[in-house]
């Protein structure tokens, strides 16, 4: 067995639609970035890769190659975990925390999970997603980015 861990960080910025687990989520301001900029699904990909020692989001899906303009977040994590499976790994259990004070996602969480048990082909009674703020401390606390943590478990495929 092997654990990773991911990071992801975006920045708020008005014009973009919000998308977190796959789900665009109602809010005035959405997630700067190459793609969908989803950092839940981000940080999950991380550690998925990491868990695998395949490198980060960057080395595989660069952010100056166009295929990977505007693509949801949800299709990155299906070639993840090709990735993972290539290299002889089966994904056990994924958890993430989204680090923001708002919109609060707790009605969206059950269909983030389901999002994200599809897109890794596997049981959504082991994919955790949770939220939490920072008390108002920090970037992520004034609004002006959110920040995503996963940790993926991977076990040898038998």
């Amino acid at each position: 067995m092997r654990v990773g861990l991911g990071y992801d960080v975006h920045r708020l910025v008005a014009g973009r639609p919000l998308v977190l687990g796959g789900v665009t989520v109602p809010f005035e301001k959405g997630l700067l970035g190459h793609s969908d900029a989803d950092v839940i699904c981000h940080a999950v990909g991380d550690a998925l890769l990491g868990a695998a020692a395949l490198g980060d989001l960057g080395s595989h899906f660069p952010d100056d190659d166009p295929r990977w303009k505007d693509i949801s977040s949800l299709k990155l994590l299906g070639e993840v975990k090709s990735l993972v499976r290539e290299k002889g790994f089966q994904i056990v259990n994924i958890d993430a925390t989204l680090v923001a004070e708002r919109p609060r996602i707790g009605s969206h969480v059950p269909k983030m999970r389901q999002h994200l048990a599809e897109a890794l082909e596997m049981p959504v009674e082991q994919v955790s997603i949770k939220a939490t703020t920072t008390e108002g401390l920090g970037f992520a606390g004034s609004g002006q980015g959110m920040v995503a943590y996963a940790v993926a478990l991977v076990d040898e495929s038998p």
